[in-house]
């Protein structure tokens, strides 16, 4: 019979039964899923199984420039780097609000789903904690450890080798029961557990939905995503200056991007979700948001998952939303900001200037050309 603890004699605990082994995945699992979870299952921890792949990612350059994830590659090798005593990971998932999308109107910008709500780290972490306390009542000597996504973690292998779901072609995490719009969380317990069955099959079939939606063209292929051509990389991690290239398939997205999956088929029916939402962050007024001063940033989003790109990143991504939605009443703030700037801010605001004055000729072309004829 397998032991639970690593290094634990049985005169400190009983050797469990395979049975009762069986009896305390299923409770911890039960546990999780009364705790606000919606998502839970157990995975050997072993070796990340996807980490070669990973590596082969990172040198082909598609992580642009989020440094940190060469940073720590090899400490996500095995989930031991983050917990040593790690036997079993109990994988978790949350699900975020499928809201549907306000029609675009002038100077709104969109935000991604995940973010419309309190920053989720905090929210996870605590959730995590106040879970491993109740194991921790069940099973007396445990010892575990949670972690999100800020933790060296190939969180999705695990989630798959928890049977939580499959890898999509668009490289999201998709569930069956849920879709995609969730979060995930675990927690790396020192106990031998039993593990679930892997979900091996892939259920997206024919489908290229996301692929073929994608506005950048940053999904090269089913499964790999290059971060450089990514609106969610430009418009959260990226603190540098969005390339030319990509500004208008931006269009609206004032942080983040969910198109490849509001196509998916599997989220169809998503709709139901514990992370907490908030209505006033669905969409933005970007003109309100190019004229905020640091203070107010701060104050207004550092709760947030708005807070990533900082005051300057967001205002960037704010002065290409107006480049692409507004008309020429918003020439001035645009003007201003332009003598006011420099570097980023300003080369943006030239830009967004041009693509309005742009606009405005073509329109006024097309209409004396409709009125000629």
């Amino acid at each position: 019979m397998p032991d639970v603890f690593r290094e634990r004699t049985e005169k400190e605990f009983r050797i469990p039964t395979e049975d009762e082994l069986k009896t305390l995945s299923s409770q911890f699992k039960r546990e999780a899923l009364q705790a606000g979870f919606e998502l839970a299952g157990i995975a050997e921890a072993t070796a990340a199984d996807g980490f070669d792949r990973f590596s082969e990612w990172l040198d082909a350059g598609h992580a642009a420039g989020m440094s940190y994830l060469h940073k720590h590659r090899e400490a996500r090798q095995h989930p031991r780097n983050i917990f040593p005593e790690v036997r079993s990971i109990l994988m978790l998932g949350i699900c975020y609000a499928n809201i549907p999308t306000p029609p675009s109107r002038p100077t709104i910008g969109r935000v991604a789903r995940y973010a419309q709500g309190p920053d989720y780290h905090d929210f996870l972490w605590d959730k995590l904690n106040t879970l491993l306390a109740k194991l921790q009542r069940i099973l007396p000597g445990l010892q575990g450890r949670g972690v999100v996504d800020t933790a060296p973690l190939l969180e999705r292998d695990f989630a798959r080798r928890a049977g939580l779901g499959w890898f999509g072609k668009n490289t999201m995490l998709i569930s069956k029961k849920r879709g995609s719009y969730l979060l995930l969380a675990a927690l790396l317990l020192d106990a031998k557990l039993p593990s679930d069955v892997p979900h091996l099959q892939s259920h997206c079939g024919t489908c290229t939905a996301c692929l073929d939606a994608c506005p950048t063209d940053a999904l090269l292929s089913p499964g790999t995503l290059d971060a450089r051509k990514c609106i969610s990389y430009h418009t959260i991690e990226s603190r540098d200056t969005i390339p030319l290239n990509l500004r208008e398939s931006i269009g609206d997205w004032l942080f983040g991007c969910d198109i490849c999956q509001e196509v998916c088929p599997w989220n169809r029916k998503s709709d139901s979700f514990s992370l907490p939402h908030n209505p006033d962050l669905e969409v933005l007024d970007a003109q309100e948001l190019v004229g905020l001063t640091q203070e107010e940033f701060r104050r207004r989003f550092r709760l947030t998952p708005l807070s990533r790109p900082k005051w300057e990143g967001l205002r960037r991504n704010a002065l290409i939303v107006l480049g692409n939605t507004a008309d020429n009443k918003v020439l001035p703030l645009l003007t201003q900001i332009f003598s006011e700037e420099s570097g980023m801010l300003k080369e943006t605001a030239e830009w967004a200037i041009k693509e309005i004055n742009t606009r405005t000729c073509n329109a006024r072309g097309a209409s004396n050309k409709e009125t000629s004829e």
